[in-house]
């Protein structure tokens, strides 16, 4: 890592950062926004939901323990680029396999570091989410901000459309998981003695696992492309259908809206993130943008039906409107603790439910998992009656 400073970050509102440049020679632009988990970079640089982002990480040291291949949740990076306080100058750590800097350049990532990030983050606090430029190529003051100036926003693309798998296959952990490289070691086996149910799972930029743990819980899954219309999920004849994390507007993807629309009642539903977003919007409900977003590890969630409260990872810029859900007879079932937003919500009588937080963790704590439970519980319910109905014929 050079240590002249080479490498520029423009805001959209004329700030300007001046740090050293590591990872990859190249101008990139996107949303600058901030993640606050203290550990798990390589999950977060490579989670598709960060997509066209350049990630603000607010911990005070990154690359102390190097780049594994084994913990990302996608094969390469995911985000536009990387700004960090300071970068470790040594790996310790015997399953790293290179440094973070060399991973970054030769996925051509750019990234700047010694730059004040406590600044950067109250300043997208006070301000919100602001579109950005960083490079480590050179480029002047002046022609950062332009670009910066001129990126488009998630509300004026289709980001799923790039995320999303392209074909359907079916998830091996492990063997294949969707053409990613083998991670062996870090599987979870499927639990034992239990009715191993079908699973249709759309991929809107999912990450890898969220697969695993459908997996372990009982799911055999079969991903589908995100422009999947509902004959094509109930064309392989699933169970259940779940829906992915993934990047960008909920709003800007109507083919996805109309598929579960048209999926609510005939099948059980379990969405993540993305996929509680897209779920709220077929059944009509509002969505909007978030300030700053909620990005981190340590996120307070209530659930309102046995008053537990969680500690949730949360990657998100969108959130859905409580007063819309209830007007549709949807029923909030969480709600977030710093700022009441919507955590969770139920479609009561059609055996539908989705959380806005990640309970596969990947990283953060794992105190959500317990949805992983209660979808397969829902689909075993749900199988049970279908064959006491067709018993009573």
């Amino acid at each position: 890592m050079t240590r002249s400073k080479t490498a520029v970050l423009a805001l959209e509102d004329g700030t300007i950062f001046h740090g050293r440049a590591f990872g990859a020679k190249k101008t990139a632009g996107g949303e600058c926004v901030f993640n606050t988990s203290m550990t798990g970079y390589e999950e977060i640089i490579t989670d598709p939901s960060y997509y066209m982002q350049i990630v603000t990480l607010t911990t005070s040291q990154v690359g102390n323990y190097g780049i594994t291949q084994n913990d990302g949740e996608s094969e390469t990076p995911k985000i536009s680029a990387l700004v960090v306080r300071e970068l470790s100058p040594m790996v310790s750590n015997w399953r790293a396999k290179e440094p973070l800097s060399d991973y970054l350049a030769r996925h051509g990532v750019p990234g700047i570091v010694g730059i004040n990030t406590r600044f950067l983050t109250k300043l997208i606090r006070n301000k919100g989410t602001m579109n950005a430029c960083l490079s480590t190529a050179g480029i002047s003051d002046e022609k950062a901000l332009q670009l910066a100036r001129s990126q488009k926003g998630p509300a004026d693309s289709d980001y799923v459309a790039a995320m999303t798998t392209k074909t359907a296959y079916h998830f091996e952990p492990g063997k294949s998981e969707g053409g990613l490289f083998a991670v062996p070691g870090t599987t979870l086996p499927q639990r034992e003695h239990r009715q191993v149910f079908r699973l249709a799972a759309i991929d809107f930029g999912a990450k890898r696992s969220i697969f695993r743990q459908l997996h372990h819980h009982g799911f055999d899954v079969f991903v589908l492309p995100a422009t999947s219309t509902a004959e094509d999920v109930l064309a392989i004849k699933p169970d259940a259908l779940f829906l992915s994390n993934g990047p960008g507007d909920p709003a800007t993807i109507h083919y996805a809206h109309a598929m579960v629309a048209a999926c609510i009642g005939k099948l059980p539903i379990f969405g993540i993130c993305l996929g509680h977003q897209i779920i709220a919007k077929a059944i009509g409900a509002e969505t909007y943008k978030l300030k700053f977003g909620h990005r981190g590890g340590n996120h307070p969630v209530k659930n309102l039906v046995d008053n537990v409260i969680l500690i949730t990872s949360q990657n998100h810029g969108y959130a859905v409107t409580a007063d819309s859900l209830e007007r549709l007879g949807a029923r909030i079932t969480e709600i977030h603790l710093n700022d009441n937003t919507v955590s969770g919500f139920c479609l009561p009588g059609k055996d539908v439910f989705c959380v806005q937080y990640h309970p596969e963790a990947g990283p953060g704590p794992h105190e959500g998992s317990r949805n992983f439970e209660k979808f397969y519980q829902m689909v075993t319910c749900r199988k049970k009656n279908e064959a006491r109905s067709l018993t009573s014929r």
